[in-house]
């Protein structure tokens, strides 16, 4: 009973532990065996960034304009005099599996390097040793469908190349990467090559660095940042900077912003209340088992009190007993976590996609997780060995327990712990004090309801008027018997309030990181997109492949309005065609970003930027305008029916509110001769055309879409419509087969047309709540069940009562189930509305930690949207399963005959 919290306590120590990467391994699966990584930033003038290399800025806004010289090599001007460099070329393109295409990371480097290691780890096969041989990730071979020894081509090339191993990247197990020796797939490309069609992928260069004794120091950053460069640095990593070091954290105290990254760990919180909840459930659960085990042996215990033996050697001989399961339950405990760590551990890897570092035993921890164990077991046995010595011989032979008076001090107590301990988690959720006083108020919370369980048994009871003869005779047992039902239930109540809190934890984030998502397009609808001017004619095809490879059920064709003479795009690109722009009436047009408007206040700043004419939309389409019918909208999830009405009748449709004035929308076809002429303020001149529209309700998402024109309308305008997207919905979600599949079509047509398919918000999983989640899963269930063992052995007496009266076994069964079953219920209602206050506190003291940097940023004083959503299905499943388990668990180990009860000597 001890030892099943203990294994999952262990599990979670050893789990964690070996998931947390040192600095030395975390370095080194960047930057290999190398003493840097030098990578340009991609500004052409100075940079600040942090020790890590996990992020930068530039060090004024006139720097960050600035962009690098054409051809300039920045990263390896800021290799040191004397050092050993290793060229790193990265880049990405598509591959020729046995599906169809394949989006792939390209990498190019001598794997053969000392300064490679630590990088990739090979998993099966070989490295590279011959022109035209590479290697690939595990997850390139999975999706593409080929194998070590397969051949492949890029898209664009004629050139085979070799897949000779296979390897795996540790903290990215689902990349889909290729591998190879320098110069094999990646060619650097000006403009011009590319322009005249030059096969070839445009690589990123960066240079590991091996310097020699004292590594790539601080100094040595700073001087590479001067140059543009951004570097991840060993020495750094292990010997961190002191912050006034750091000119970026330097720049961010004088704006008064905070480091994002300064965040406390959510898990680490989660973490800490959840082990606390499991530790008071193992207390709560070893006590009742030491006093049912006191009970059942209150005969022998008697007998050496007839012999001679005082109080002290029968306190001596639980106390003992005690000592020794703990010490047992410690062993057996911390063993069998370490190998449930071993056996999960690939499945947890593979689920988050990181390998754990090294399999790191932290002996003092699981030393003080044994110890717990024992010193549990020695203080589970303390009350019922007093118990047992105070007994008298007679009644220990006899069997008599007597009469006991329920505690009326204790109830108080409880009370006053709950509001005690609800007040100190609310105020380290509102105030600066750390998880550590949320953990410890939900504790003493905790407490409190345990210490109430008696008194909430008893209220339970009442409820037994209303049911059938079974459950109403186990319930009125479990209430007449609070002893031994109490400590019970409490231990069950414990344990569910761990699930519960880590379970209204886990959604809470999850809505948020769900509200802060921004789909492209309604789940499961998709779009296509021409990105090559001069090709609108291969359209056709490209819609057509697109219906033959997905599980299209609607498919709507867009068009947008050209402006320019036919063909006008094939003399140097689009730019020629001009542009048709919506003329957006000044008055709702947003003061902030007119020109030659005032100067605001940060007070007016921030109202300006809630006014509806202000809304920044976060999607994007290649135009606003488009000619397109009611398919459209079905693909965009309107489903106004006037909307839809309206469109299908030739009516023009908008779904931007700022561009409709008084029913009508004007739109603007300017030329790009009045483009490059045009040099005044506002926009360029040219010819206005103004629809009737028909506005879509407030709220309509048209995802970079503003105005919808009919084709009708179009064409009585004047207007001339060139294809150059389709938006379609699916069926269901396509394969990564379907996928492939349709980019070779698209590659066959010979047209850059990228296909982008929303499949909506895909929760992360971390190894801290995997962990958590399994761990929290094991302590319910197990506590569950051996609550069911407690209650069905204290009760073996009644059972042995109805075998001697003659009842049948289906009825023994039943209130054994029952009995079982009504312990389970009572410590799942409790223990359910007992988690949601450590979750609900942590939540609370994350959006103050949010909203407190987002003030020091100057993002902004809203209020942050950190939600805390209830898990109503995982209340349903405990609330149904875990005391149905019990029930028909305790039914089926109840043995159908029992032997009739010795009458004990007088």
């Amino acid at each position: 009973m001890i030892a099943l919290p203990i294994i999952g306590v262990s599990a979670a120590d050893v789990t964690l532990r070996s998931s947390e990467l040192s600095p030395a391994e975390e370095v080194s699966r960047k930057i290999g065996a190398a003493d840097a990584l030098l990578t340009s930033s991609g500004i052409g003038g100075p940079i600040y960034q942090r020790p890590d290399g996990g992020g930068y800025t530039a060090v004024s806004d006139h720097a960050f304009q600035q962009s690098p010289e054409p051809g300039a090599d920045h990263a390896r001007s800021a290799v040191p005099a004397g050092s050993e460099a290793l060229k790193v070329s990265t880049g990405h393109t598509k591959i020729r599996s046995r599906y169809g295409l394949l989006q792939t990371e390209l990498r190019e480097v001598d794997t053969a390097s000392p300064l490679v290691k630590g990088m990739i780890v090979m998993d099966r096969g070989r490295a590279p040793e011959e022109a035209g041989e590479v290697v690939a990730t595990n997850a390139f071979l999975e999706a593409s469908g080929l194998f070590v020894g397969s051949q492949f081509t890029p898209r664009g090339s004629a050139t085979w190349y070799r897949i000779v191993g296979a390897y795996e990247l540790p903290s990215d197990l689902h990349k889909i990467e290729i591998t190879a020796p320098p110069g094999t797939l990646l060619t650097p490309l000006d403009k011009e090559l590319r322009a005249a069609g030059v096969p070839g992928v445009v690589a990123d260069d960066a240079y590991l660095v091996k310097t020699g004794p004292g590594g790539f120091t601080w100094n040595m950053v700073k001087e590479a940042n001067t140059k543009g460069v951004l570097v991840r640095s060993r020495a750094v990593a292990l010997d961190p900077p002191a912050r006034s070091d750091v000119p970026l954290y330097a720049l961010m105290d004088s704006t008064g912003e905070r480091d994002f990254a300064s965040l406390p760990a959510s898990e680490t919180a989660i973490l800490a209340t959840v082990v606390g909840l499991a530790m008071l459930e193992i207390c709560l659960l070893a006590g009742p088992a030491f006093a049912v085990g006191a009970r059942r042996s209150r005969r022998q215990l008697g007998l050496v009190g007839a012999n001679g033996g005082d109080r002290r050697h029968i306190r001596a001989i639980v106390l003992s007993g005690g000592l020794v399961i703990g010490a047992a339950a410690a062993v057996v405990g911390t063993a069998a976590g370490i190998l449930l760590t071993l056996a999960l551990q690939p499945l947890l890897e593979e689920r988050i996609g990181v390998r754990f570092g090294s399999f790191d035993l932290r002996p003092l921890e699981l030393l003080g997780i044994a110890l717990l164990a024992v010193l549990t077991g020695l203080l589970a046995a303390v009350v019922p060995a007093i118990t047992a010595s105070r007994e008298t011989v007679l009644s220990s032979l006899t069997g008599r327990r007597g009469i006991r008076r329920a505690n009326r001090v204790l109830p108080f107590a409880g009370l006053a712990a709950v509001a005690l301990g609800a007040a100190i988690a609310l105020y380290g959720a509102t105030a600066d004090a750390g998880a550590t006083v949320v953990a410890g108020g939900s504790a003493l919370a905790e407490l409190g309801v345990v210490a109430l369980t008696p008194v909430l048994v008893g209220l339970f009871g009442r409820a037994g008027r209303w049911l059938p003869l079974s459950p109403r005779l186990a319930l009125r047992d479990a209430v007449r018997n609070r002893g031994r039902t109490a400590p019970a239930v409490a231990a069950v109540l414990a344990a569910v309030a761990g699930t519960v809190a880590l379970a209204t934890y886990q959604q809470s984030s999850e809505a948020q990181q769900r509200a802060e998502y921004v789909a492209q397009l309604p789940a499961g609808s998709g779009k296509v997109e021409l990105h090559e001017s001069g090709h609108q004619k291969s359209m056709g095809a490209v819609r057509q492949a697109v219906s033959r490879e997905l599980p299209v059920s609607v498919r709507a064709d867009v068009a947008h309005v050209q402006v320019g003479k036919p063909g006008c795009e094939r003399v140097t690109g689009p730019g020629d065609c001009g542009r048709a722009q919506i003329v957006r009436p000044k008055d709702q047009r947003c003061p902030l970003w007119e020109d030659g408007a005032p100067e605001f206040t940060a007070a007016e700043v921030r109202r300006l930027r809630r006014d509806w004419r202000c809304t920044v939309s976060q999607h994007s389409s290649m135009y606003e305008l488009v000619v397109a019918d009611e398919k459209l909208l079905t693909a965009l999830a309107v489903t106004d029916p006037g909307t839809v009405a309206a469109l299908k009748s030739g009516k023009a449709v908008s779904l931007d509110p700022r561009d409709v004035k008084d029913g009508k929308a004007t739109v603007r076809l300017i030329t790009s001769e009045a483009e490059r002429t045009f040099a005044g303020p506002g926009e360029p001149p040219g010819e206005d055309k103004v629809f009737a529209v028909h506005q879509a309700p407030k709220g309509t998402n048209g995802y970079g879409i503003s105005v919808v024109l009919p084709p009708s309308a179009a064409q009585a305008a004047g207007l001339t419509a060139q294809p150059f997207a389709s938006y379609f919905t699916l069926e269901g979600p396509p394969t990564e087969r379907q996928r492939q599949q349709l980019a070779a079509e698209i590659d066959r047509i010979g047209v850059e047309a990228p296909v982008a398919i929303e499949s909506g918000f895909e929760p992360e999983d971390t190894t801290a709540m995997l962990a958590l989640t399994v761990f929290a899963a094991l302590v319910t269930i197990g506590a569950a069940g051996i609550a069911t063992g407690l209650a069905q052995t204290d009760a073996e007496a009644d059972l042995k009562t109805l075998a001697a009266v003659g009842a049948p076994p289906r009825v023994r069964r039943t209130l054994s189930g029952f009995q079982c079953g009504v312990v389970a219920l009572m410590g799942v209602a409790l223990g359910t509305a007992s988690g949601i206050l450590p979750a609900v506190a942590l939540r609370l003291a994350q959006r103050r930690e949010i909203a407190d940097m987002a003030k020091a940023s100057g993002i902004g004083e809203e209020v942050p949207f950190v939600p805390i959503v209830l898990p109503w299905d995982t209340f349903a499943a405990l609330l149904v399963l875990v005391p149905l388990g019990a029930a028909l668990l305790a039914a089926a180990v109840t043995r159908s005959a029992s032997g009739i009860a010795r009458r004990a000597a007088g």
